[in-house]
């Protein structure tokens, strides 16, 4: 029997015994200290209060074994009866060296826990108390021999000379300490001359230790002999214990063989079976994983052959698949440990090409011939593009494109004045170098040419843009619409997963033999054909390449680039090309629908960028007051043609650009400073130059005037030469009216038009012409009211006086442009937006003005006469002959005043004019005859009176158009009282 540990064949009491020994409360069951483990319970070995409690073979084997036995083996084996100890070098130490060692826990065995033992606790608690009662009610054991307990007492003296050093359970030489107590280094020390001093020291020691070992070796030996006669039986009942072994063993034998059979019988098969089924299952899995890794093997190869044909969106889908693959279904696979990284420096590698090929893309579709095409140019490649774009999350390429679109706008003005000036044979390019002084030197014509052709150009560009953004538009607005069909699609599927859950059962497995469940065997061809199914559904995506025909699920065909993600059905894009969106754009609704606005403000941007070069370009041009010395039909030209290209261009982008919009009506403000500075000073140089004399209506003038008659406030188109010249009229007849004029306002009427044909081809100078216009209007009232009433035609023209016949027509004058200011506000307020039809209040103040104006002439024709009758009447004097002189001068002077203004001034105005001069003669007439004392008697005097104002009367009648004036002379006669 070993006393060691590690020598045991069988489990010793270490931290596993826990498995098979129930716990024991240490503070109830504290064994005393024992000399020597009883194995005799009828032989007492201690004291009579351990006898009850000794272990025991019979009593207490399940408590104690031999195995815990600490005693030196040569102390065991040696015989009492022999008068001398055996000292065999082999046996003296055996034992000595043995260490406690920790026994590895199997891993074949399940770990044990305190809560498996608590049925049987439970169990057994009933029957531990009865046992322990009965124990604590023993009677002690006090009939041993009194001879034995002397003996007993007497070895237990002889131990005590032991020291107690050696009976510590921790005793051991290799420990400094323990070392030096039991051999102190005194007795070894030869130094000093004390040589034979401490060879005897160490003898003494030497025979103190094999003292004490003689002690412990008795002790033994009687603990032994008390004992010889149990130890004996037990050997001589080894032989009948080796019978009950046999016939033991060869019925264990016996029930194997027939165990053996049962199994062969009926467990082999069924577990072979399932052996067979998970073995195939599993070959099948391996199969696969290794036909999938082939595939992804090919996948650095596959990708650049894509890439090879700019197939970005496929090499993208792959590495992305591949990826998947390498996480979920290959995750561990040494060969592949460095395929991840590979493929993200791929894909930033295809991300710097997809931006490249992008820029290549966008220079070459913008910088194509501007021939009028506005086909996409290589759709599909640009679809390609941008789907890969959109995957990868590059959404700065639209600020790609926007570069390119200010680099081709400014090359587009650059090529067409190149091409401009090369035309030009007047233009030395050796002496003028600069391409914008080249430009300068072309005329009008020329450089309004020059200009139509670059807004034709920049027309086509913009539709180009156009184009390509709607592609680039269409795919973004799919990618939206797939997004949000797929998160109903998830909501959807959650729905059913939760209801599907809540009617699932849970399955019980069995644990076989090889440590696998039953149900997982048997639901293993159920997961395969699942899978089969799954692999089936995404094989039948669009464009997907059919997989292998086996009954298990094929995972490496994932990895097809066209198959590897679910699709959605084809959506058109505006060219016809089909558009087919992954599932993996990762893209927020948010980010799309900024993307989306992005789009359509970048077309927008475009328009921008067409019309600041177009500013730039009429800069340039202006910088050395070109544009301020156009003549109106080269403005309006001007102003039409950019003009037009707003409207284009606005109806290309759906928004309309500010910009050269700006600049035009700067421009256009300059112009019409321009434009009424030259008419203001042809009207003040026409007036100063006026001698208000009648003046020929020529041919154009009439024509012009019957043109706004029939509603069209426009200058006449000049009409080719007729054979017979048409000769000019006398006056100007409008509305069946006749208007004896002067040449100034014939003109004028003429510069009114200007302005307003000026609106109309100009339309945003409108409120700056009605000003103007106002002005001027302002300024001829003005101006004619000095010169005619005011006398200073005297001085600026030298006229020798101002005549009734310069003032009529003067007057005729006035209301002619009277007669017109009406249709010209019409006109302006009909091109005035409501919020501005205040300004119209102007031409009623003009009106005004001129009514005032015209009232004054004619009360200035009626002073005349007023002083002439005045001068004439104060010197009458009522005698012979009838008619007086008087009366004869009055009738001349009404005859010429007559004869100056009926043919200038209307006959109704003239009835009324003379009415009013009429009722002056009466006063001055009624003023006299009060002062001559003479009445309405019928006396002499009175028939005289009667005699002169009948030739007066008569007189005034003949003359043309006052035949039926009522005079009413009666009047001038004072009321009798």
């Amino acid at each position: 029997m070993a006393s060691s540990h590690s020598s045991s064949p069988v489990p010793q009491g270490s931290s596993s015994d826990v498995f098979f020994k129930k716990e024991v409360d240490p503070a109830r069951h504290i064994r005393p200290v024992q000399s020597l483990p009883d194995v005799c319970p009828k032989e007492p070995t201690g004291d009579s209060n351990s006898l009850c409690v000794a272990p025991s073979l019979v009593t207490g084997q399940h408590r104690w074994t031999v195995y815990h036995s600490k005693v030196n083996l040569p102390a065991a084996l040696n015989d009492p009866t022999l008068a001398k100890r055996e000292s065999d070098f082999f046996t003296k130490t055996w034992g000595l060296d043995f260490v406690d060692t920790e026994v590895t826990p199997s891993f074949y065995l399940p770990e044990i826990s305190r809560e498996h033992f608590i049925a049987y606790q439970q169990d057994i608690s009933q029957r531990e108390k009865i046992h322990e009662r009965c124990k604590n009610i023993c009677p002690p054991k006090d009939t041993f021999d009194r001879t034995l307990l002397h003996i007993h007492d007497k070895s237990r003296t002889d131990l005590e000379q032991v020291p107690k050093i050696f009976m510590k359970p921790d005793f051991a030489l290799d420990d400094s300490l323990t070392f030096n107590s039991v051999l102190p280094w005194s007795h070894f020390n030869t130094a000093g001359g004390k040589g034979n001093r401490d060879a005897a020291s160490s003898k003494l020691l030497q025979e103190k230790l094999s003292h004490y070992l003689d002690i412990v070796e008795v002790n033994i030996a009687h603990q032994i002999s008390l004992r010889s006669e149990a130890f004996f039986h037990a050997m001589t009942s080894q032989h009948e214990l080796q019978d009950y072994l046999k016939k033991t063993s060869q019925a264990v034998k016996m029930l194997r063989d027939k165990i053996a059979q049962i199994d062969k019988v009926m467990c082999e098969g069924s577990l072979q079976i399932l052996r067979l089924a998970l073995t195939r299952n599993n070959c099948v899995k391996v199969y696969n994983k290794l036909k999938l890794m082939a595939t992804v093997h090919q996948t650095q190869p596959t990708v650049q052959v894509l890439l090879s044909t700019s197939e970005f969106v496929g090499a993208l889908d792959l590495i992305a698949t591949t990826q998947e693959v390498l996480q979920q279904e290959l995750q561990g696979i040494h060969s592949f440990r460095h395929l991840g990284s590979q493929l993200c420096e791929l894909e930033k590698l295809i991300d710097k090409m997809m931006i490249a090929e992008f820029s290549t893309y966008s220079h070459s579709d913008l910088n194509r011939p501007l021939d009028g095409d506005c086909h996409v140019l290589e759709e599909e490649r640009l679809i390609s593009l941008v789907f890969g774009l959109l995957k990868q999350r590059k959404l700065n390429f639209l600020e790609i494109y926007g570069e390119e679109m200010i680099i081709t706008a400014k090359s587009i003005i650059k090529e067409r004045v190149i091409n401009k000036v090369s035309q030009i044979e007047d233009i030395d390019t050796d002496v003028v170098v600069k391409l914008a002084d080249q430009m300068r030197m072309l005329n009008f014509p020329q450089w309004i040419d020059l200009l139509k052709d670059i807004f034709s150009k920049f027309t086509v560009f913009l539709q180009r843009v156009k184009a390509t953004l709607n592609i680039i538009h269409s795919v973004v607005l799919s990618v939206l619409d797939k997004n949000q069909r797929t998160r109903e699609l998830e909501e959807i599927s959650q729905q059913r997963s939760a209801a599907k859950d809540t009617s699932l059962d849970t399955e019980v497995a069995y644990l076989t033999h090889e440590g696998l469940f039953i149900s997982d065997a048997f639901s293993e061809g159920e997961l395969a054909s699942a899978a089969a199914d799954t692999t089936s559904q995404r094989n039948t995506s669009p464009n997907s390449e059919p997989c292998s025909s086996d009954s298990v699920s094929e995972p490496e065909c994932t990895t097809d680039s066209s198959s590897s993600k679910e699709q959605t059905p084809a959506a058109a894009t505006p060219g016809g090309i089909d558009i087919l969106v992954s599932e993996d754009m990762k893209l927020t609704d948010l980010e799309l629908g900024k993307l989306a606005s992005n789009i359509q403000e970048l077309l927008c941007s475009a328009s921008d960028i067409c019309h600041d070069r177009a500013v730039k370009f009429l800069m340039s041009r202006a910088k050395d007051g070109f544009l301020e010395k156009l003549n109106s039909t080269e403005f309006i030209a001007l102003s039409r043609l950019i003009e037009a290209f707003i409207v284009d261009t606005e109806q290309i982008c759906g928004r309309k650009s500010t910009s050269l919009l700006g600049a035009l009506q700067s421009q256009a403000n300059k112009f019409v400073s321009r434009f009424h500075e030259e008419r203001r000073t042809k009207l003040s140089l026409l007036l100063d130059n006026e001698r208000w004399k009648q003046a020929d209506v020529p041919a154009e003038f009439q024509d012009l005037v019957d043109s706004i008659a029939d509603g069209k406030i426009a200058l006449p188109e000049k009409k080719p030469a007729a054979t017979e010249e048409r000769k000019p009229a006398e006056v100007l007849v409008v509305g069946g009216h006749q208007y004896a004029v002067v040449g100034t306002v014939l003109l004028l009427i003429r510069i009114i038009l200007e302005y307003c044909q000026c609106v109309d081809n100009i339309p945003s100078v409108t409120t700056d012409m009605l000003t103007r216009l106002t002005d001027l209007l302002k300024y001829f009232n003005s101006r004619s009211c000095q010169l005619v009433l005011g006398a200073g035609a005297l001085q600026v023209v030298g006229l020798k006086t101002i005549t009734t016949k310069n003032l009529a027509l003067s007057s005729r004058c006035l209301q002619l442009i009277v007669h017109y200011i009406p249709v010209v506000r019409a006109h302006f307020e009909a091109r005035l937006p409501p919020k501005q039809w205040s300004m119209l209040r102007h031409f009623d103040h003009i009106t005004k003005d001129y009514h005032d104006h015209i009232a004054e002439i004619s009360a200035k024709l009626v002073a005349i006469m007023d002083s002439l009758f005045d001068k004439l009447l104060s010197k009458y004097e009522v005698k012979a002959p009838v008619p007086s002189p008087c009366f004869r001068n009055i009738c001349k002077q009404m005859t010429k005043m007559h004869e100056a203004i009926f043919d200038l001034l209307p006959e109704e105005q003239t009835q009324m004019l003379f009415l009013r001069i009429n009722a002056s003669y009466k006063l001055h007439l009624k003023k006299q005859l009060s002062h001559l004392n003479v009445i309405n008697d019928g006396g002499p005097q009175n028939g005289l009176v009667t005699a002169d104002v009948a030739f007066y009367t008569g007189n005034l009648q003949a003359l043309k158009g006052l035949k039926d004036l009522d005079l009413n002379m009666a009047e001038i006669w004072e009321q009798k009282r």
